[in-house]
């Protein structure tokens, strides 16, 4: 239960922190966005390390490292997919194969799951399914470029779960700093190169922020979670944070929400449920 708890607020922090960084990369370029987002994601765990603990040995290293290269990759991808919108359909697509992954990754190294937790994952999966139903009549479509994005995206945050949850459970905080450390390395080393393509617009550096303290957030969430409870769940029920972005989405920007997704949400949270009671 306190897995299931942890990831569902991991999934709730990725959703907003998603948002936030879409709208962010509509003002300037998404380098620009992520320029700001993960140093203030590496801030805040930093401000996390004396009260959580870090033990630097080489499987921290190792991993936090790998899981950094794919945070920058995750970070670029994503925000630019959100750019390009709509969020209400491109979110969800990135949150079905960032599941998947780390869900066979579970499965492989020996997870079982009890019969409820049997009926509720692919009930889990089913969900995401839905919640990216937006193609109702008078909702946006997505182009082809948005969708690979979207692919790309999803495929490169489940790396990063899959990396932090590799990760020495005793190591602590220690796999984040040095995965956001990586990152925001990556970031400014790949803002050096393209520095001519970025052009002069400002970053928003509020919504930028916000949303990388809300990513750093969810990866601390997500890793106490998974240290506690089966991948295969955590990852499932991390998976379903497009919820927060679409109604954020609908809230915010009028962005409108297909019968399918309402179904999809309900459906979500009989999945929890059910998963509440492996």
């Amino acid at each position: 239960m306190i897995a299931l708890l942890l990831a569902l607020g991991s999934s709730l922090a990725y959703g907003c922190a998603d948002f936030l960084g879409g709208l962010g990369a509509r003002k300037a370029h998404v380098l620009r966005t992520v320029m700001v987002a993960a140093p203030a994601s590496l801030a805040v765990e930093l401000l996390l390390w004396p009260f959580l603990g870090a033990s630097f040995d080489a499987g921290a290293l190792g991993w936090g490292a790998a899981s950094g290269v794919a945070s920058a990759a995750a970070f670029a991808l994503l925000y630019r997919t959100l750019a390009i919108g709509p969020m209400n359909v491109l979110s969800p697509v990135t949150a079905l194969v960032s599941a998947a992954l780390p869900v066979g990754v579970g499965l492989l190294q020996g997870e079982h799951l009890a019969a409820a937790g049997l009926a509720g994952l692919p009930l889990a999966l089913v969900a995401v399914v839905l919640v990216s139903a937006g193609h109702g009549a008078g909702a946006a479509r997505p182009s082809g470029t948005a969708l690979l994005l979207a692919f790309g995206a999803g495929a490169a945050i489940a790396l990063q779960l899959v990396f932090l949850h590799q990760a020495p459970s005793g190591s602590g905080v220690a796999p984040l700093i040095i995965g956001r450390a990586v990152s925001s390395a990556v970031t400014l080393a790949a803002a050096g190169l393209l520095h001519r393509r970025l052009g002069s617009q400002r970053p928003a550096y509020v919504l930028s922020a916000a949303a990388g303290v809300l990513d750093s957030v969810a990866n601390l969430l997500f890793l106490l979670a998974a240290r506690s409870g089966d991948l295969t769940v955590v990852a499932v029920v991390t998976a379903l944070y497009p919820a927060g972005t679409v109604l954020l989405a609908r809230g915010v920007l009028a962005e409108r929400i297909h019968r399918g997704q309402l179904v999809g949400l309900g459906t979500a949270a009989v999945a929890v449920g059910l998963l509440a009671l492996t």
